[in-house]
């Protein structure tokens, strides 16, 4: 019997803990399967996913920067990945052909919802970045009906057209990073590259309402900028994306193998390594 084979693709990827993640969920229940992690620039994209599915590839997750060409590559998009416009999740259907999905922002909600008890409903969201990490999260997280979500980008336009993008799903609007000036969030979510240099996105103080969370979509071993700057800022909880990138994982594997792995071991292992 073959075993049936998955993998990621971005660049870089050699810090990736995907093929640990799937690699415990098939352990806790069971599924023989191979997982693997594959540098992909963006321009060898499409020639390696259509190598990789010829070859009997059951599904692929897509990473920075592909999850714009993974949106273009799948046959078929989910609801999410249609308004999102970034697939992270492509799985091979019965009929053979590739249904594109975003399970980001799920996992991101579950994160927020399950694991750190927050309510979001009713809350000032602020979201710093419009590209795809930001793309991704916006659905579900009006799907929790936030009093407001807030897009801010360097470039005001991107946010604006973001922001109109999901109008019919709730109240969004888009600014940029000067127009924060006086205005207070309950959750700041850092969708921004800027994590990965170790750099902040340009915020005022006193943004954070009293008893606000700060939340960094991207993850470390040490706190990122924007984790510490929550941190200053007095915020009640302030988070990286570990257990976002464990939840987001979860959900891929339940659309490619049918079963609901337990997350919270996982994410409870990998933060015990990181404070080892």
């Amino acid at each position: 019997m073959t075993t049936d084979r998955y993998a990621v693709f971005g660049h870089p990827i050699k810090h990736s803990k995907s093929p640990r993640i799937h690699r415990l969920f098939a352990e806790q229940t069971g599924q023989s399967l191979e997982y693997t992690a594959q540098d992909v620039p963006a321009e060898q994209f499409e020639g390696a996913a259509t190598a990789f599915f010829a070859a009997g590839g059951r599904g692929l997750n897509c990473t920075v920067p592909l999850k714009g060409l993974a949106w273009a590559f799948a046959d078929g998009k989910t609801e999410q990945a249609q308004l999102s416009q970034a697939v992270n999740t492509l799985a091979v259907q019965a009929d053979g052909s590739i249904l594109g999905d975003n399970t980001d922002g799920k996992g991101l909600v579950t994160d927020l919802t399950t694991n750190h008890a927050l309510a979001l409903t009713g809350s000032r969201i602020l979201i710093l970045g419009a590209g795809g990490a930001g793309r991704g999260i916006i659905g579900p997280l009006l799907e929790q009906a936030p009093h407001s979500i807030v897009i801010a980008n360097r470039t005001v336009e991107k946010a604006v057209d973001l922001a109109q993008a999901f109008h019919h799903k709730g109240v969004v609007s888009g600014c940029g990073f000067d127009d924060l000036q006086s205005r207070q969030f309950d959750l700041i979510l850092n969708a921004t590259s800027a994590s990965l240099s170790d750099q902040l996105p340009p915020l005022p103080d006193g943004l954070l309402a009293e008893n606000g969370v700060c939340y960094d979509l991207a993850y470390g071993n040490e706190p990122t900028a924007f984790v510490r700057w929550g941190l200053r800022q007095n915020a009640a909880k302030s988070l990286d994306g570990l257990g976002m990138l464990v939840e987001q994982a979860a959900e891929a594997f339940f659309i490619w193998r049918g079963v609901r792995p337990e997350t919270r071991p996982v994410i409870e292992l990998l933060n015990s390594e990181r404070q080892a």
